[in-house]
């Protein structure tokens, strides 16, 4: 299954870093087979376009189904058949996407992937420790989409858009027209934290009936609390995607900001449309004003659980994602800035 974002993101998403020290734990006995990460990338560009049906069955092998995944649903759609092998000999043979593969070869060294696979082992050796019973990759795959998909997941594989992390500066996104905002987050300083992320929304988002603001408030707040838990020495900044500018005024105008929210029952509002409005991804929430950063509500939330969760220090992380009441969590949480 290809797994996208949950109301706009993914890309997916703080403040001064409330250091919890219940969450630095100690998982000396949790195992986890360090990570490897499969170049999937080098391996398509490195294959003889005159001869990728007889090379097909080696790469099948060593990939599996996340193989003819990528290739139904990146490359073409359908099956693996003929007409996906030309569509796969076009990809590969495109002028621009044979400049993007050069790019990231040259960002992506062999020195590079060691690192962000030890990053990966560090973070789900956290995420098994917290949550022991639940599915973690069993492979790491990077891919080029040609700026279509951060990550991917088909069966137990966890795939990486590299394409999506060349440096806030890539000619490339500037030939696309993407707005700074998305760009600052593009480089390889957040890909372990937006792939975590993207893994959490794949394993916990079980979209519950109940769909008003609280609900993806606090949604959210678990999901980045948990970001604390896997990813226990990242800054706010990356976990959040926010710039310390947006970070201070959160700071500054929390109080204002939960005054907002709590008036005119806003947390009860159901209309996706609003809700939409403080955590789709953008240059500011305008609902609120041209200085608030974007996905505001996600912030907000992230405060609460973090709040909930200083209060409530025998609950577990497991426990805290199984809870889907909101406002007992509201409630439990006592926040109030």
């Amino acid at each position: 299954m290809w797994k996208g974002t949950r109301c706009a993101i993914i890309s997916i998403v703080m403040l001064c870093s409330c250091s919890d020290n219940r969450l630095k734990v100690d998982t000396a006995n949790t195992k986890l087979e360090p990570v490897l990460i499969q170049r999937l990338d080098r391996d398509l560009f490195a294959m003889n376009p005159a001869a990728i049906a007889e090379q097909t069955p080696l790469l099948l092998k060593k990939y599996g189904n996340y193989y003819s995944s990528f290739l139904s649903n990146v490359i073409n759609k359908g099956d693996v058949h003929d007409s996906i092998y030309k569509a796969l000999a076009y990809f590969i043979e495109d002028k621009d996407l044979k400049e993007v593969y050069a790019d990231v070869q040259k960002i992506y060294t062999d020195e590079e992937t060691t690192k962000m696979a030890a990053e990966f082992t560090q973070a789900f050796t956290y995420f098994r420790y917290h949550f022991p019973t639940a599915e973690v990759p069993k492979y790491y795959t990077t891919y080029i989409s040609g700026w279509n998909y951060n990550f991917t997941s088909v069966d137990s594989t966890l795939g990486i858009g590299l394409d999506m992390y060349l440096g806030a500066g890539s000619k490339y996104y500037q030939m696309l027209q993407y707005a700074n905002y998305r760009t600052r987050q593009m480089t390889k300083d957040y890909i372990v934290s937006d792939a975590m992320k993207f893994w959490l929304v794949h394993t916990f988002d079980k979209n519950e009936p109940v769909n008003n603001l609280l609900n993806h408030l606090i949604f959210y707040g678990k999901l980045y609390y948990c970001l604390d838990a896997v990813l226990p020495d990242k800054p706010d900044s990356i976990k959040i995607s926010y710039s310390s500018e947006q970070l201070n005024y959160c700071k500054k105008f929390e109080k204002n900001i939960w005054a907002y929210f709590t008036e005119k029952d806003r947390l009860y509002n159901n209309d996706l449309k609003e809700i939409s409005q403080y955590t789709v991804e953008g240059p500011f929430t305008s609902a609120i004003s041209k200085e608030c950063p974007p996905r505001i509500a996600m912030w907000v939330g992230w405060q609460i659980v973090r709040a909930y969760m200083n209060k409530h220090r025998d609950i577990t992380l497991e426990q805290l994602m199984n809870n889907n009441d909101p406002q007992k969590i509201l409630v439990g949480s006592k926040y109030k800035p």
